[in-house]
C-alpha cells in the first residue's frame, strides 16, 4: 500500500481539500440539520481564546460528540434510508472508487476509498442521488426533513498518510457506532463495512 505525505490542499467553500486521485482517503459528510446553528454558536463561544491548534482539535472533538448525540431528524437511521445510501456507495465500488471501509450513522456517513476520479465529483454524486431520493420521499416515510435540503453541503476529507494513519481511520469508523452507544460491537452494526465482512 502506498502514500503520500504531502498533497496540495484547495478549497471549495469554507473547508480545504485535498483531491488527489490514487490517494486514500476517508470522506466524513453530514444530514443538513445535524448541527444546529445554536450548538455552532455554543462551540464557538466555547473556543474563543484558545491557540488556533487548540481550537482545531478541540472542534473536531466536539462536532464528533455533537453528531454522535443524535441532533437532527436522523433520517439515515431509517433502515430504507440507509439502504439506499449504501447501494449507492456499493454501484460504483471498482469503478470510480475502489470501497474499503464505510458506516452509516443516524446523522451522517463514513467512507474511506481510493479514487479513481475526482474526489468532489464522488461525493457530489452519493450526496446528489440519496438527497434527491431523500426529499422525494420525506412525506411518505415520515422523515422529518425541514427545508430543500437533506445533506450540508460541504464534507470533511482526510487523505490518509501511512499506515498508522489508516489503521486509525479503519478503526474510527468500525467503532463509531460502539462508541455512540447504537450497539455493542462494530459487527453488529447493519449500516457499515464491519457488518457486511469487509
Amino acid at each position: 500500500m502506498e502514500f503520500s505525505e504531502h498533497l496540495p490542499w484547495r478549497s471549495r467553500g469554507y473547508l480545504p481539500h485535498v483531491d488527489a486521485v490514487g490517494e486514500l482517503q476517508m470522506i466524513t459528510y453530514r444530514l443538513a440539520d445535524s448541527l444546529p446553528r445554536s450548538e455552532i454558536e455554543k462551540l464557538k463561544l466555547e473556543l474563543e481564546g484558545h491557540p488556533e491548534k487548540v481550537r482545531s482539535r478541540v472542534s473536531r472533538l466536539r462536532v464528533e460528540e455533537l453528531l454522535d448525540s443524535g441532533l437532527g431528524c436522523c433520517a439515515l437511521a431509517r433502515p430504507d434510508v440507509a439502504k439506499v445510501v449504501e447501494d449507492t456507495f456499493l454501484k460504483f465500488d471498482s469503478e470510480k472508487y475502489e470501497l474499503l471501509h464505510w458506516c452509516i450513522m443516524p446523522n451522517h456517513v463514513h467512507v474511506l476509498i481510493r479514487p479513481y476520479i475526482s474526489l468532489g465529483l464522488i461525493v457530489q454524486s452519493w450526496k446528489s442521488y440519496t438527497g434527491r431520493w431523500a426529499l422525494q420521499n420525506n412525506q411518505r416515510l415520515g422523515l422529518g426533513i425541514q427545508g430543500e435540503c437533506f445533506w450540508m453541503r460541504e464534507y470533511w476529507d482526510r487523505f490518509i498518510r501511512n499506515l498508522e494513519h489508516f489503521e486509525n481511520a479503519v478503526s474510527y469508523i468500525r467503532a463509531n457506532p460502539v462508541k455512540a452507544r447504537l450497539c455493542a460491537n462494530p459487527e453488529d452494526w447493519r449500516w457499515g463495512s464491519a457488518w457486511s465482512g469487509r
